[in-house]
């Protein structure tokens, strides 16, 4: 019986999460009314409250989710090269940008683009870091990931928000690709030493 429950409360929450990403999408908004995401999903506006207390939280862990299932796959690949993650990140967010762009202006931005700082964090390793830099204590190297993707995160931002249609991937990761080949040449042209 709990494993049954369980189940429809997960596929009640992946209906919510769908409708979320499709109407934010389709409306260039995150102003919707939760009744609509509600009939979208085909539940209940209880149910909405329920499960995620209330509208921004619902589009925020849609937006989540979305990053989950169809960008971490993608960019998270470990074994491919920078430039290459930095392409698959930044296909994702243009084959998905009147969802972002509406997230980033609306009422969540704030809460959305610190999940955005996240998943750019997941990028920005400590190992990657100790790899380019040398030895960095753990706090030096929280406070240099910290910026780089905050840093990162406002490229992105500004992108989703402002550039012309369409977007061009490959122009951000070569943006991308130059500000690291930059923040690496400036490293080890310096002799990786502090001043």
């Amino acid at each position: 019986m709990q494993d049954r429950q369980d189940r429809r409360v997960l596929r009640s929450r992946a209906a919510l999460m769908a409708a979320a990403v499709h109407l934010v999408s389709e409306r260039g908004t995150t102003a919707l009314p939760v009744g609509d995401l509600a009939d979208v999903a085909n539940v209940s506006r209880q149910l909405v409250y329920l499960q995620f207390g209330d509208r921004d939280t619902l589009l925020v862990a849609a937006a989540t989710d979305l990053v989950e299932r169809e960008l971490i796959p993608e960019a998270g690949d470990a074994g491919a090269s920078r430039r290459a993650r930095m392409l698959a990140m930044a296909r994702h967010f243009a084959r998905r940008r009147p969802f972002y762009r509406a997230m980033l202006t609306g009422s969540c931005a704030f809460p959305m683009t610190q999940a955005l700082n996240r998943l750019f964090g997941s990028l920005v390793t400590v190992k990657g870091l100790r790899e380019v830099f040398g030895d960095l204590d753990d706090a030096t190297a929280h406070d240099l990931a910290t910026m780089l993707t905050g840093g990162i995160g406002v490229i992105v931002n500004d992108w989703l928000v402002d550039a012309d249609d369409p977007l061009d991937p490959e122009e951000m990761a070569d943006r991308l690709s130059r500000v690291s080949t930059v923040l690496t040449r400036t490293h080890l042209t310096s002799g990786g030493h502090s001043r």
